[in-house]
């Protein structure tokens, strides 16, 4: 019985002895459905990443004997209406989709974090002028303007990274909120103010104080805005104002499914980047939901 019982506490007390971070991690590593969806992320990643050795098609040329060839033989998944081989494009398509993505992603989080953080920290008028601001920025209709930016800028530089800097400059708003508002929150411990009290400097509070605390946040912030701007590149695309048509990304391949013999008769142009992008945006939002809970104290999963 004494055994049982002590064997009980030091269960318990695991836990407690672990840091944030382990925790959220072993419950993390518990969520099935978060690590089943991790597994499938990363092998897109790989499997994209190492389209030149995977194959050898051309992803441009145009092969007039091969138009629209259904899949079997040396086209694995058929052919498109230009002849080129869809399984090649669709490799090379994730890594287009996936680096606008997490190029995006990393800008908007970046920009969302700074401008949240000194926002949330300083208060006052500081803090009205850069809300302000960020209301200016949430009140533009998204995908209008990175339509008519991109429309502008286009042919400036190369058209991708146009693309990626447009996108990035109109999605940070909703970061430097949430990010601002946990920031409120946190500033008011008293830790904090102890920090301010002997003289830390304002950059130092808020680097390795203050943002360590709001870290879990913004991680889980990251993933949905990955999953959301991957959908904009692809929504894009598919309106012909995304990532140039002569280089191949998932929304590009989609916008082939607007012509009605297409859709009707040839499943094999659009369908596989439809899969394998509606599965990719699944993956993530199932990562990010892990991950919510993984950081959640109060969630026992």
């Amino acid at each position: 019985m004494v055994n049982v019982t002590t064997n009980a506490v030091k269960q318990q007390e695991k836990p407690i002895n672990m840091s944030p971070f382990a925790i959220a991690r072993r419950k993390f590593l518990r969520n099935k459905l978060a690590m089943v969806s991790s597994f499938f992320l990363l092998a897109v990643v790989i499997v994209s990443v190492l389209a030149p050795y995977i194959t050898t098609q051309d992803i441009t040329k145009v092969n007039i004997g091969s138009m629209s060839l259904e899949p079997g033989g040396e086209h694995v998944l058929g052919t498109d209406k230009s002849g080129r081989d869809v399984f090649t494009r669709l490799l090379y398509g994730g890594r287009i989709s996936l680096l606008v993505g997490v190029t995006c992603t990393f800008l908007v989080i970046l920009f969302g974090t700074v401008v949240g953080s000194i926002a949330g920290f300083y208060g006052g008028f500081v803090d009205g002028l850069l809300m302000r601001f960020t209301d200016f920025v949430l009140n533009f209709p998204f995908l209008v303007f990175v339509i008519v930016l991109n429309t502008i800028l286009f042919g400036l530089v190369n058209g991708l990274w146009v693309l990626i800097g447009v996108i990035s400059l109109l999605s940070w708003g909703g970061v430097a909120r949430i990010v601002r508002s946990k920031i409120l929150a946190e500033k008011e411990n008293e830790y904090i103010l102890a920090a301010i009290s002997i003289g830390c400097k304002p950059s130092k509070v808020i680097v390795k104080h203050l943002l360590p605390n709001v870290l879990s946040t913004i991680i889980v912030q990251a993933t949905v805005t990955f999953a959301t701007l991957i959908v904009a590149e692809s929504a894009l695309g598919f309106l012909g104002f995304g990532v140039p048509q002569s280089i191949p990304s998932w929304g590009n391949m989609l916008s082939a499914s607007q012509e009605a013999d297409v859709l009707r008769d040839k499943p094999w142009i659009w369908m596989p980047p439809a899969i394998i992008l509606t599965i990719t945006i699944l993956s993530i939002n199932f990562i990010g939901e892990g991950l919510k809970d993984a950081f959640n104290p109060k969630s026992n999963r």
